[in-house]
Order: C-alpha cells, then sequence, then structure tokens
C-alpha cells in the first residue's frame, strides 16, 4: 500500500532538501576541524545549526532571484547552488575557487546562481539588495530579492534605511532576519529594545511574520507565502526565522556567554536536520536508509572537495591585478 505524503514538497524534493541540508551542516564541521588544525587562511564564521532557513527559503528562489548574504554565508551558498568544490577552493584561498582565491569565507560570490556575495560589513546587504530589487522591479520578470542579515545587524542604520527606501519604492525584497539569539556574543534580549522583529517592520508599513527557523517546513511556508506577494508586486516584507547557531560568532570564540550546557542543549534538542530526518520517517514516505545513504554521498562529496581545494594552486602575483573591473 503507498503511503500518503503529507507534506507539500515531492519526494525527490524531499530528498534534495534533506540533501542540501546535510551538505551544508558537513561542510562546517569540517571546516571547523580543517581550520582548528591551521588548515585554512582567514577568518571563518560557521552556518551549522541553522540549515532549515536556507533551505526553506532557498528552495522558492531561482538563479533570476538575488540574495545579500552575511559574514555567516556558507549555508545560504550552498541552498542557492554555488559549486561546493568552488566554495572549498575558495576558503582555502586557492585558484579555481569561486572568487579565484582572493575573497575568502567571508566573500564568496557566484552572480549566475544570484548569490550577490556574503560580506563582512555588518547589515551592508540591505542597501544592495535594494538595487537588485528596482533592477528586477523594471524588468518586471516576477523576480525578487532576499537580504539576509542576524539580529546584530538589525541595529544598523543601513538595514534601517533599506526597509524605509524598500516600503517607498514597494521593491520585490524579502528581508529575513537569523535571529540566533547573540549580535556576536551580545545577547538579543540585552541589545535589542523590541521583542519582535516583526514589531520594528511595522514601524515601515513592512507586514513580518516570525517563525521557527529550525522547523523547514515551517520556514519554507511563511518564506512561499512573502515570497509570492513579492513576486505578485505586493512590495517588501520581513521575515524573522528564531533559530540556533552550534558554533561561535567565528572560529576560535571561546563562548564564555554561553549558560552551562546551553550547547548540549542546542545540539540535543534543537537539530534542525534531526527535525526534518524525524518528520520525514515518521511520515513512512522517506526510510532511514535512505537518509543514511545521502549522509555517506555528502561526506564523500565533502572529502573530494578538501582534496581538491589542497592541490590547487594558489593566485600568483600576476594575479592581484586581475578581476578588479568589468566591462559592459
Amino acid at each position: 500500500m503507498q503511503v500518503q505524503n503529507p507534506f507539500p514538497l515531492s519526494r525527490d524534493e524531499l530528498l534534495t532538501v534533506y540533501r542540501q541540508m546535510r551538505t551544508i551542516r558537513e561542510f562546517e564541521e569540517r571546516l571547523h576541524i580543517d581550520f582548528g588544525r591551521g588548515d585554512i587562511p582567514g577568518f571563518v564564521h560557521l552556518y551549522a545549526g541553522e540549515e532549515a532557513t536556507a533551505a526553506g527559503i532557498m528552495h522558492h528562489l531561482n538563479d533570476g532571484d538575488r540574495i545579500a548574504s552575511t559574514h555567516r554565508g556558507h549555508g545560504h551558498c550552498i541552498a542557492k547552488g554555488v559549486d561546493v568544490v568552488g566554495m572549498m577552493k575558495e576558503i582555502y584561498g586557492k585558484k579555481g575557487g569561486s572568487c579565484n582565491g582572493k575573497g575568502g569565507s567571508m566573500h564568496i560570490a557566484d552572480l549566475s546562481r544570484g548569490m550577490m556575495g556574503a560580506n563582512g560589513i555588518l547589515g551592508a546587504g540591505g542597501p544592495l539588495i535594494c538595487g537588485a530589487a528596482l533592477a528586477a522591479k523594471y524588468r518586471n520578470k516576477g523576480e525578487v530579492g532576499i537580504c539576509f542579515f542576524g539580529d546584530g545587524a538589525s541595529n544598523q542604520g543601513t538595514i534601517l534605511e533599506s526597509m524605509n527606501l524598500a516600503g517607498v519604492w514597494n521593491l520585490p525584497v524579502i528581508f529575513v532576519v537569523e535571529n540566533n539569539g547573540y549580535a556576536e556574543s551580545t545577547s538579543r534580549d540585552y541589545g535589542t529594545a523590541v521583542d519582535s522583529y516583526v514589531d520594528r517592520a511595522a514601524g515601515f508599513g513592512l507586514p513580518g511574520v516570525t517563525v521557527d527557523g529550525t522547523d523547514f517546513f515551517a520556514v519554507h511556508e511563511a518564506a512561499g507565502a512573502v515570497i509570492k506577494r513579492a513576486r505578485e508586486g505586493g512590495g517588501p516584507s520581513l521575515l524573522e526565522c528564531k533559530m540556533v547557531r552550534y558554533f561561535g560568532h567565528f572560529e576560535g570564540d571561546a563562548q564564555t556567554y554561553r549558560a552551562p550546557g546551553e550547547l548540549d542543549d542546542i545540539r540535543a534538542n534543537h537539530n534542525c536536520l534531526k527535525i526534518l530526518g524525524d518528520q520525514l520517517t515518521a511520515a513512512g514516505i522517506i526510510s532511514q536508509s535512505e537518509l543514511t545513504k545521502i549522509d555517506e554521498e555528502v561526506m564523500v562529496l565533502i572529502e573530494h572537495s578538501v582534496k581538491e581545494a589542497k592541490a590547487a594552486p594558489f593566485p600568483t602575483l600576476a594575479d592581484l591585478t586581475t578581476d578588479v573591473y568589468i566591462n559592459y
């Protein structure tokens, strides 16, 4: 007897979503290890624990839709379809990387996928996505822009000004607050006056909604509604995703601001991958063995990407002045 699928995605789509989230998780877990070994140059901020938000939103997007990311952008890149091997080479600072090894972890971009770039400047994605959304509005093809930012960046003037501008110009933009509870080491409750970012959006005339960012289906449903609204000319909105991060603000963060046992609780009770896997297997449409097979295949991919990155050459001095300007 065939089991009825209770979810809004097909079985193949659900397997793809799980693979995507598992890829983000293992990519970040491997970076945590390799950075600790001293293999990776520069600064690294990991997205592990937040996978359901990236996957739930990006499932509604195509290559024509633009996203502006953050310093914690690896998950956004993978969910938007950026090549994993190219990303790993970029983080290792090697030729053949997403930006030819010149940007590193905080500056991965792929315009062919609509990934405008990760960004080391807090809140910088707001003005950028307003520009992309204005272009989309003029093209009139139903494209949208997504601006990701954290609870710390929500207090930046660039974000507030961008929400106001998007409202004035009725731009097809969704502002996504990835609220993981900390602005670096500052608790959200300590540094932000409002209880809900939806209240702040209302001050600019933007509708908003708050969802559990560890529940893929909750994010997927809410994102689908606001993205559809934007595509149809309904204007900007805000989506707050409450989530957790498994690691510190940056690799090397001692996390002394965490309460005793907090990290153990996060791993045990707020694992969005386990939540999704349990939902799929409980419904009887996907078996645990199928998920395990995906896990194993992803590990092979990550190992391959690391080997490729380590074997690739570094940029040369002659590469220093390339990729600086673009000719139109």
